[in-house]
């Protein structure tokens, strides 16, 4: 999955946002589900330390970690600290945690290959790998669940290899986002402590998300299903664990049963951009405006009275959707536009439904270093757009709407390497 402070669910789903495979990925195997131990067995010997990596402030680093001890140790400090002795910071998860590809890629770049025509085919060929009972009991499609399962983990087969304990230690010791990483980071020492994962077997992505549908410890400990009935939330080892845990974070955020996650649509000529990603509309409203559903026809009844707001991932110049609640409810997995489309849209090609109308312009990349100046470019302009944090989410995006009305530009909240530059000239 992976987090909360970008995402909003499985972990990363969670609290932040965990990096997805955007094809199959070369990686190497998660554990085996038979290094698990019984539940209640007690936590292993935490693993030896791993080697001191040039550049690392290990002082530092253990300065936070009795700093963490003190805050959230209590009863359990003993048990903590045993966990984290020898431990270093991971200067991969520094690195990896500023370059998500659905936060600096263009949207068109990740979403193609995240829906690929070769994922699409392969969880078309999975459906029926989802329990009837889970869709019955939470109410959210198969083709929606298998999607997921193929973005997270190339269904299994890339669950991450890293330690999740060291994973978190060092997102919360890097300090962007520590108090998030520190909670996350006890949960994660309560699954080894309370025996329900061995440590050796606590492996995930280096966002700390684990299993086959990537959820954050804390997902795991509320929201994880013992779907198979064996005494154990196994989202590693149990397709049927795994896929019915998503089920159930999804069902808990609020998935409104038989309803689409939303539509591509084509705008009229002449549309007012300011509306896209502003107040949700009925879609009488977007249809008065001349908006139309790109393969015709209209929303269903249920979904037509539902706001619907308007998406420009990648500007005027491509592809725009429709999303409707159910398009935020996955983004409760992820936050990310770019990731709750190419679940949705891996979830339609699973079941048959025809592809993209609109094009996606060829952008390149926009570095970290553009993202963080064209943000701190806007906010001293006097356009605010949230936290600077090199993400570009709805308030940046907002934020540079306004200085392109400002500044006569069309309005349509898509930032480019280019227009990056030239906000950070302006400065």
């Amino acid at each position: 999955m992976r987090f909360d402070y970008r995402l909003v669910l499985i972990a990363c789903v969670s609290a932040c946002a965990p990096m997805l495979p955007e094809a199959p990925p070369v990686a190497p195997p998660a554990p085996s589900p038979a290094t698990q131990p019984p539940r209640g067995s007690g936590p292993a010997t935490p693993p030896p330390a791993p080697a001191q990596t040039a550049g690392v402030d290990q002082p530092g680093f253990e300065g936070w970690k009795q700093g963490f001890l003190n805050r959230k140790g209590g009863a359990r400090r003993a048990q903590y600290e045993q966990q984290l002795a020898n431990l270093t910071p991971d200067p991969e998860v520094v690195r990896l945690d500023g370059n998500q590809p659905e936060f600096s890629r263009p949207a068109g770049t990740y979403i193609s290959n995240a829906a690929s025509a070769a994922r699409i085919a392969e969880a078309r060929r999975r459906i029926d790998a989802v329990p009837w009972a889970v869709t019955q009991r939470y109410g959210v499609p198969a083709e929606i669940l298998v999607s997921i399962w193929g973005n997270e983990s190339s269904f299994g087969q890339v669950q991450g290899n890293k330690d999740v304990i060291r994973s978190l230690a060092t997102l919360a010791y890097d300090g962007r986002r520590r108090d998030w990483a520190e909670d996350q980071l006890k949960n994660a020492l309560d699954i080894v402590v309370d025996g329900r994962r061995e440590r050796s077997g606590l492996l995930g992505s280096w966002a700390g998300a684990m299993g086959q549908t990537q959820f954050m410890p804390d997902n795991y400990l509320r929201l994880g299903v013992d779907q198979n009935g064996d005494g154990r939330v196994d989202i590693w080892g149990s397709d049927a664990d795994a896929l019915a845990s998503a089920a159930n974070l999804l069902a808990q955020a609020g998935w409104k049963r038989g309803q689409a996650w939303g539509y591509e649509i084509v705008l009229p000529a002449g549309f007012d951009y300011r509306m896209a990603e502003a107040e949700g509309q009925p879609w009488s409203y977007w249809a008065q405006r001349g908006v139309t559903l790109a393969h015709g026809g209209a929303p269903t009844a249920a979904e037509a009275a539902e706001p619907g707001i308007v998406l420009l991932p990648q500007g005027a110049r491509g592809a725009a959707f429709l999303a409707l609640p159910n398009h935020y409810i996955i983004r409760r997995y992820n936050n990310s536009v770019s990731y709750a489309l190419a679940i949705g849209l891996t979830a339609d090609g699973a079941v048959g439904k025809p592809g993209l109308v609109g094009t996606w312009p060829d952008d390149g990349p926009i570095s970290r270093e553009q993202r963080f100046g064209a943000q701190t470019a806007l906010a001293r302009a006097g356009f605010d757009p949230g936290t600077i944090d090199g993400v570009i989410g709805s308030g940046t995006r907002r934020a540079l709407r306004q200085w392109q009305i400002a500044n006569g530009r069309l309005p349509d909240g898509y930032l480019t390497a280019a227009l990056a530059d030239e906000l950070m000239r302006g400065m």
